[in-house]
């Protein structure tokens, strides 16, 4: 490659075929600047150019330049580019994830905070065994007090960046562990030094305080990183925001690359503040937009913008294009989940005959417990599909736990069944008891439920493993004498809460419990379908041997969450209706911040697609075997009439449904409620016969309290709450105060 002379005006090659935004962001080296790059601008080739313009103006060496990423895949791709415009001279420069570039800087100082150089980076299974450590030396109920709440609660800690010493006086005083949390977070980093141990917390957390309780190490790291680039900088905490101040706050040349209207993980320790208020805490900074869009379509991409404009908490930006408009994005209302699915199916085979590839087809969905009648479709359709971000459904850990008790009742020779679910939950049948009943099923050519009907008497194994033994012998034996009386749905429920199963989840306070039980819920639904067990364990086996080979093409099923940074041909956007999308839950735990991420997350949503997008809502949707009538999204009622292709089942119009309004109607009081709407399964009603109400009327629900009518539709109110805000409730479960 040849270099541009800094002072010459000859363009470099590198510049050739960016637009005005992005020569901009590339070209405006000094001083803070934040590129706001929306979805499909060309974020990293802005990144990699600018890289490549410091380093070819010689305006530093490799080893000046600090880049970091959130994945190590992003930080392979930008260095492949570089190297491919600049050749060896792209080496040497610091490229990689914040957690990568944390442990390589922790090494050379590691003293200053007591570890070794050589320190072991624990996973998550070696956390969580020393923090069951802990609470067993501090007599701390582990089944009151799960070691995954403790460790989620220290990362929440490091994540904000505070030390033992640090942690706020009201955390402190918190009820968790009685509390003592505090006191055991300071244990648990006592004991991380001892064993010369660190987190993945720690990469950071031991870099801010070498940094702030040295200031001549401090000089010197800002002095070696002379310019600092930061991809995705909308999804980092604050401890990674506060090292990055540290680092910049001398020479200032730090260039952030994010899209705040894509900021959808603050459930992982993401603060969308960071890069809302970057020209509060760097002055003077330049704020450059990348708003030509080189992925979708004009249709497309007015669907997105008119949808995110409706959030308050974004810097702003519309993105556009040159493509031809293409195809509206099509809205279908459906009668109920199964139909979504079987349409769903039917236009991906539409799409196939077109000629676009099945590796070219997504469908994005809310939760992991909508997954499955896809995959059941999929499957009957002999559709090959791959799901990403996770397994597939049949593959979770929690459904193969309970599977592995219904394959035990229905057939009480299965060795691996028995060997799976013996100790989950635990029963305090430990690994010597283990060993004993194996060597006795061996030696006696006996499965291991047979060797376990052997083992209860006599004294091979410890009293107390005797007595879970028999106990589950005894459980097992139940459930199979009842399954010729139960259906498999409510045999499945039967087993699962009499197993201790289903409270073992309840009771895990990791982020992840809600969403296994809403697996197993859907689990139980799903066997309502089959007659027997037997059928349904068969059904089951029939769905795992249709795994697919890794280089057929296949369609894509993941979460919302997953699939940012991807872009699909095709997107199917399945169950926008309120309460599922938006997430009621995260609705009622985070009120008005959550509605805005989950607006993010709708626009991520459809900003993945190139050509093609559709929406679907459903009238009545099977939630985890119930069947409940729906309410389609807000979100719905957002996108702009211009550019949908609305179509409907049973002659309903658009978005409506027997006795609803038409949330697609412009008119209608119910589009413009921003409140969440609360499922009939979750109260009790409460209206007497004869009630009617009025707007300012007051009124109680046993939920939310005290409240006044705000607005009528139908026998939907509009209610501001004393306590709880805005809400949308429907009338039947509120009284007259």
């Amino acid at each position: 490659m040849v270099y541009t002379d800094p002072m010459s005006d000859t363009i470099a090659p590198y510049l050739d075929g960016l637009n005005e935004a992005q020569r901009l962001a590339v070209e405006t080296v000094e001083g803070p600047v934040l590129v706001l790059a929306g979805a499909g601008t060309g974020k990293t080739r802005v990144l990699t150019t600018r890289l490549a313009h410091i380093l070819a103006t010689r305006r530093a060496f490799p080893s000046q330049l600090l880049a970091v990423t959130f994945t190590n895949k992003a930080a392979r791709e930008m260095q492949n580019r570089l190297t491919t415009m600049l050749g060896p001279t792209a080496e040497g420069l610091w490229l990689g994830t914040f957690h990568s570039i944390g442990a390589r800087l922790l090494r050379r100082h590691a003293e200053i905070v007591g570890l070794k150089p050589n320190f072991t980076i624990l996973d998550t299974d070696d956390q969580l065994r020393l923090v069951k450590q802990l609470l067993e030396a501090e007599d701390i109920d582990e089944k009151r007090w799960p070691a995954r709440l403790l460790l989620g609660l220290f990362e929440h800690w490091k994540d904000r960046g505070y030390v033992p010493d640090t942690v706020p006086e009201a955390e402190q005083k918190s009820d968790i562990a009685g509390g003592r949390a505090a006191a055991l977070y300071r244990l648990y980093q006592e004991r991380l030094i001892a064993l010369n141990a660190a987190d993945f917390g720690d990469l950071l957390l031991h870099n801010l305080t070498i940094l702030r309780s040295r200031q001549d190490l401090l000089a010197a790291t800002q002095q070696r990183f002379r310019f600092i680039l930061v991809d995705e900088y909308q999804d980092t905490n604050v401890a990674q925001y506060l090292w990055l101040r540290l680092l910049a706050q001398s020479h200032r040349n730090l260039c952030c690359v994010g899209d705040d209207d894509q900021s959808i993980y603050s459930w992982r320790g993401a603060e969308i503040g960071n890069i809302l208020r970057f020209e509060q805490d760097f002055p003077g900074a330049r704020i450059i937009r990348l708003e030509e869009n080189y992925r979708s379509t004009p249709n497309i991409l007015a669907c997105a913008s008119t949808l995110i404009a409706r959030n308050v908490g974004r810097l702003g930006k519309t993105l556009w294009t040159t493509r031809e408009a293409g195809q509206p994005l099509t809205l279908r209302s459906l009668w109920d989940s199964p139909q979504e699915a079987r349409w769903v199916g039917e236009e991906i085979e539409s799409l196939r005959r077109d000629g676009l590839a099945l590796s070219e087809i997504a469908i994005l969905v809310r939760t992991t417990f909508q997954m499955r009648e896809f995959e059941e479709r999929f499957i009957a359709m002999g559709l090959p599909y791959r799901v990403i971000g996770g397994p597939r459904f049949y593959e979770r850990q929690e459904i193969r736990d309970a599977i592995a008790y219904l394959r035990l009742t229905h057939q009480g020779d299965d060795d691996l069944a028995f060997e799976r679910i013996i100790n989950t939950p635990r029963r305090g049948i430990g690994s010597s008891s283990m060993k004993t009943l194996h060597a006795v099923a061996r030696a006696e050519g006996l499965s291991l439920s047979m060797a376990a009907e052997r083992l209860i008497t006599t004294d091979e194994v410890s009293a107390a493993a005797r007595r879970s033994l028999n106990d589950f012998l005894i459980s097992v034996s139940r459930w199979r004498g009842r399954a010729a009386s139960l259906k498999p749905a409510d045999l499945g429920a039967l087993i699962l809460d009499e197993s201790g199963y289903t409270r073992l989840w309840q009771e895990d306070k990791s982020a992840d419990a809600p969403g296994r039980l809403e697996n197993l819920k859907e689990l139980v639904a799903a066997m309502a379908e089959f007659e027997t067990l037997q059928g349904f364990l068969e059904h089951v086996s029939l769905v795992m041997e249709n795994a697919g080979t890794d280089n057929q093409e296949r369609v894509s099923l993941m979460t919302l969450h997953s699939a940012k940074g991807l872009e699909f041909d095709a997107v199917f956007l399945p169950g926008w209706e309120e309460g599922l999308f938006p997430n009621q839950r995260a609705l009622e735990e985070k009120g008005h911040a959550a509605l805005e991420e989950e607006r993010r997350l709708a626009y991520v949503g459809i900003t993945r697609a190139r050509k093609y997008g559709f929406v679907s809502t459903v009238a009545n949707r099977r939630i985890h075997g119930q069947w409940q009538a729906m309410t389609p999204s807000r979100f719905v009622g957002e996108l702009p009439e211009d550019h949908i292709r609305k179509k409907a089942e049973h002659g309903l119009g658009p978005g409506q449904w027997p006795g609803q309004p038409n949330i697609l109607d412009p008119s209608s009081q119910l589009r413009r409620l921003s409140g969440p709407v609360i499922a009939a399964e979750q109260l009790r009603p409460r209206r007497r016969e004869g009630d009617g109400f009025r707007l300012g009327d007051r009124l109680f629900h046993q939920k939310f309290g005290y409240g006044t009518v705000r607005g009528l539709d139908g026998n939907r109110l509009h209610v501001a709450f004393d306590k709880a805000g805005e809400k949308l409730v429907m009338d039947n479960f509120v009284e007259k105060a």
